[in-house]
């Protein structure tokens, strides 16, 4: 799992890297409203292909018994929905447009209908990296798939300095993941249906639950696009894309690796415990200080990177930031569910919280804009945060201080650091207001660095050296130190 997880972080953070200079470039050469435009098309987009999101990767990694027949009723499978979901959108495109009373939306709607069928016909041979934990296969084809979509947007953003930069990178995306997955693996899949009823069963609870997620994370584009605008829906896809950093980058590739180990200890309940265990702490570990990083460094980053007219995603990052960090501790809960092959505890606990989000983001927003949005997702993530906790530690059979015991430290360590952040810049703004914006940041990233990690490190000492997050880190960070001793020599 920890080799895994090493593989997948690190491609976020290459991924994220090049992602976040292409976002830095397109802040500086489109406007928010570009981004808020795009942001309703590819929301559109996600709900008629969640009409086929029945995720069969996971069922395909959860089944040790999953066979050819299996893999290409799965990809026969994707590619009735992603025709379907075309269709679907062209037929919605001028209504869609009408509604958000922007003309230009139906032709970005129109373009952005090859979407689903360009990612339709994806070799569904590359799920077996994951299956086998492959990971290094794994990175390097997703790694290849973005690297050639942001290079296509840039260049186009250069010359065009319009939305269509982005529609254009898109389908880039989608098309390069299709043909490279069958350049990096010689599976060959066939058509057909042989396999439904046995794929359904399981992945049909699966559909259920991409439905609710795409409610809880994709929900707010809708509202605020209506409610606010395209600008202030660009805003807040910005914003949301900086705080969500934790949760999208750091959680979601951990999660990608540890769903197969989990898989595989699912009739062994001690080490399941364990696993989960261990890998809580390790994502408390790594988001809590990038979370409130974030959070505290919001009113000098935001404006240093994106330029003073993103001036207005400044509050939206400071809240986001604090429900990206809630999301991020409870969001390895779901791989459980599906390992133990009960998805549908996944749903309850979604739905649970869509059912307090939805109404408050409504309330929230008409009354507040984007930032009343933001705060709207805070609350309802916070309320349910006890619940899913709850649900995954009697599933487990675990103890409330069980969970406590892995995360106490970087908890109380990320509060301190964000402290001593928030200080060190009153300090500075009150006694050196005329440093220079990059030098500020660039202090505030030391002072965090050195109070959350030295914190941190005399806790676990003072604990006794427990076994968890921290020793893992070490020990990791050891084998690469003894790995590099050899090569250095030589």
């Amino acid at each position: 799992m920890a080799k895994g997880a090493a593989w997948m972080v690190l491609f976020k953070m290459l991924e994220r890297g090049i992602g976040l200079c292409s976002i830095v470039v397109l802040a500086r050469l489109l406007i928010p409203a570009d981004f808020g435009l795009v942001a309703l098309a590819t929301a559109v987009i996600a709900v008629l292909e969640l009409l086929g999101a029945f995720s069969f990767d996971i069922a395909l990694i959860q089944r040790p018994d999953a066979d050819r027949t299996f893999y290409d009723t799965a990809w026969s499978f994707n590619i009735v929905v992603g025709i379907s979901a075309s269709i679907l959108l062209v037929a919605l495109a001028v209504p869609t447009a009408n509604f958000y009373g922007d003309p230009r939306l139906a032709n970005v709607m129109y373009v952005l209908a090859l979407a689903p069928l360009l990612s339709s016909v994806e070799n569904i041979g590359v799920v077996v990296y994951r299956k086998n934990m492959e990971f290094q296969k794994d990175f390097a084809f997703l790694l290849s798939k973005k690297l050639l979509s942001v290079t296509v947007t840039l260049l186009l953003a250069l010359t065009l300095r319009n939305y269509w930069a982005l529609v254009v990178g898109i389908l880039t995306g989608r098309f390069a993941g299709s043909v490279l997955s069958y350049v990096v693996n010689d599976y060959r899949p066939r058509f057909t249906l042989q396999r439904r009823k046995e794929l359904m069963n399981f992945s049909g609870w699966l559909l259920f639950n991409n439905i609710s997620g795409f409610v809880s994370y994709r929900i707010g584009d809708f509202i605020i696009g209506k409610t606010a605008g395209p600008a202030a829906l660009g805003v807040y896809s910005v914003a949301s894309e900086i705080a969500n950093m934790p949760t999208t980058e750091l959680v979601a590739p951990i999660n990608r690796a540890v769903f197969p180990a989990y898989a595989k200890m699912n009739t062994d309940q001690a080490a399941l415990q364990e696993g989960y265990l261990r890998v809580a702490g390790v994502i408390a570990l790594m988001t809590v200080p990038a979370a409130l990083g974030i959070a505290a460094t919001g009113d000098v980053l935001i404006p240093l990177i994106f330029g003073a007219k993103w001036q207005a995603a400044v509050p939206l990052v400071k809240v986001l930031a604090f429900f990206g960090l809630i999301q991020a501790l409870q969001n390895n809960v779901g791989s459980v569910y599906y390992a133990l092959g009960k998805p549908k505890l996944n749903t309850y606990v979604s739905v649970s919280y869509n059912i307090l989000m939805v109404p408050t983001l409504i309330v929230f927003s008409i009354k507040w804009g984007n930032l009343g949005a933001t705060y709207a997702l805070l609350c309802a993530a916070g309320l349910m945060m006890p619940i899913n906790f709850g649900v995954v530690l009697n599933l487990l059979q675990l103890k409330t201080i069980n969970l406590l015991a892995v995360l106490w430290r970087p908890v109380f360590s990320g509060i301190t650091m964000l402290a001593a952040v928030l200080f060190t810049l009153h300090e500075l703004v009150l006694h050196a207001p005329t440093l220079a914006a990059p030098l500020v940041l660039t202090t505030l990233i030391l002072v965090g660095f050195v109070t959350y990690s030295g914190l941190l490190y005399l806790l676990w000492v003072v604990s006794g050296k427990p076994v968890g997050a921290e020793l893992t880190i070490l020990n990791q960070i050891a084998q690469r130190l003894q790995k590099l001793r050899p090569a250095q020599a030589a």
